[in-house]
C-alpha cells in the first residue's frame, strides 16, 4: 500500500535484467522455479533476462562488484536473503557506490527463509503466502516494474569490520534456530520450526551490555537533536556529527549517529540495565520469515530498527506462545513481561563473553561487540 511522501520510480519498458541466482538455496528449486514460474511472466512483460548462477560462496559478491552495471536497469536475487546480503555488501564496496545502490534490486524467493520477499509481499498489500504464491506476487511486482526506497543498516564491529545489512541482526536464540536449523535446508521453511524446538530443548542464556537511541526520547532522557539544521553532539565537547542524512556526499558512510565502539555510548542513549537475555534481534523490515511478522509496523523506508529483545527467565512455555503468536504478528498483545519492544534509530550491543553466535540477514558473524 503506498505511503503519502513514497515516490515511485518505474523500470523502463524493454527491461534488461540481471539474474543472480543459487541453485542450492533453499530446497534447490531455484533453478527450475525460475524457469517454470518466473521466465514466461518476464518474457510476457518485456523483461530480458541474462541469468548468472552461482557456484560458490561470495560469487555474486565479487560480480557485482566487478562488474560493469551500466548494461542492466535491474539486479534481480532469486535465492534466499543471504544471496542479497553478498550482492548488497558488493555493491556497497565498489568505488561508485553511490551511484551503484541506485540500480533497482528485486527480491524473487528461491530459499528457506525468504523475509524480504516477504516483507515486500506484505508491504504490498497482499495476504501472507508462501513457497508458488509468494513467488508469483513477487515476480508480479517485478512485471509492474514499481520501485522505491528502502533502508539499509550500517553495522561496525569491534574486530573492524564494516557490514550494510537490509533484514535483521541478532543474537542469542533466533540466531542460534537460524544456524542450527541449516542442516534442514532440503525441508524449506519447516525448518525453522524443527531448529525452534531443538533450541527450545537447550535454552540458554547470554550476558551482555544492551544500549540504544530510542526514536522518540524516554523520559529521563535528554532529547537529540531531530532538527537537520542542529548538529547533535555524540558526547565529546567541541565535536558536533551531524544528524542522519545531512551528511555532506562523500562522506555518506560516516555513521553519524554513533561514536566509536572504545567509547561509552552517549548520554542520550538508553542501557537496558539488564543484562542476561535470551536473544537481541534488531530487524527493519515486517518479516523475519515467510510466517513470522515480526514487526508489523515495519515499513521499506521508516528511518527505523525495530529493536526487540528477550530477557533470561521466560519459560519454555511461554517462549513457544510468543514463536506461536508471531505467525500473525500478535506476539506483542500476550504483554510478555520478559519481551521488550523499542523502535531506535542506532543500537549498541557488548557480550560479556564472545559466547553464542551472531548473525546479520541470516549470515553468521563471530561473536563481538557491534553497533549500527
Amino acid at each position: 500500500v503506498p505511503h503519502l511522501g513514497d515516490t515511485y520510480g518505474v523500470l523502463p519498458r524493454p527491461c534488461r535484467a540481471l539474474v543472480l541466482l543459487n541453485p542450492r538455496s533453499g530446497a534447490g528449486r531455484a533453478l527450475e522455479d525460475f524457469q517454470a514460474v518466473v521466465q514466461p511472466m518476464l518474457t510476457e512483460a518485456d523483461i530480458a533476462t541474462t541469468v548468472f548462477v552461482t557456484e560458490r560462496s561470495h560469487h555474486a559478491h565479487e560480480k557485482v562488484r566487478d562488474e560493469d552495471l551500466s548494461q542492466w536497469d535491474t539486479l534481480v536475487v532469486m535465492s534466499g536473503d543471504g544471496l542479497l546480503y553478498e550482492v548488497v555488501n558488493g555493491l556497497m564496496e565498489r568505488p561508485d557506490w553511490e551511484d551503484a545502490m541506485k540500480k533497482p534490486l528485486c527480491i524473487l524467493p528461491g530459499g528457506s527463509g525468504n523475509a524480504l520477499a516477504a516483507s515486500v509481499n506484505h508491504y504490498a498489500g497482499n495476504d501472507q503466502v508462501a513457497k508458488k504464491r509468494l513467488l508469483l506476487n513477487c515476480t508480479f511486482i517485478l512485471c509492474k516494474g514499481l520501485h522505491t526506497q528502502m533502508d539499509l543498516v550500517s553495522l561496525s564491529t569491534a574486530s573492524g569490520r564494516h557490514l550494510f545489512s537490509f533484514l535483521g541482526f541478532g543474537w542469542g536464540f533466533i540466531s542460534d534456530v537460524d544456524i542450527d536449523s541449516e542442516k534442514y535446508r532440503c525441508l524449506g521453511n519447516t525448518r525453522f520450526t524443527l531448529g525452534t524446538l531443538q533450541c527450545l530443548a537447550k535454552l540458554r542464556v547470554y550476558q551482555g551490555r544492551l544500549s540504544y537511541l530510542p526514536l522518540v526520547p524516554e523520559q529521563g532522557n535528554p532529547p537529540a537533536s531531530r532538527d537537520p539544521q542542529v548538529p547533535a553532539t555524540n558526547g565529546k565537547a567541541g565535536h558536533t556529527v551531524p544528524p542522519a542524512g545531512t551528511e555532506v556526499p562523500g562522506a555518506l558512510l560516516a555513521d553519524s549517529l554513533l561514536v566509536p565502539l572504545s567509547q561509552p555510548v552517549p548520554a542520550h542513549w538508553t542501557v537496558v540495565p539488564e543484562e542476561e537475555f535470551v536473544t537481541v534481534y534488531a530487524i527493519y523490515q515486517s518479516h523475519l520469515g515467510t510466517n513470522l511478522l515480526m514487526a508489523p509496523a515495519a515499513q521499506l523506508h521508516d528511518g527505523c530498527i525495530h529493536l526487540f529483545y528477550l530477557r533470561a527467565g521466560i519459560s519454555r512455555v511461554a517462549l513457544l506462545k510468543i514463536f506461536l503468536a508471531m505467525a500473525r504478528g500478535t506476539h506483542l498483545d500476550l504483554n510478555c513481561p520478559h519481551l521488550h519492544y523499542v523502535p531506535v534509530r542506532a543500537f549498541r550491543l557488548e557480550p560479556r563473553a564472545p559466547t553464542g553466535i551472531m548473525t546479520v540477514d541470516g549470515e553468521a558473524l563471530a561473536c563481538e561487540s557491534i553497533q549500527g
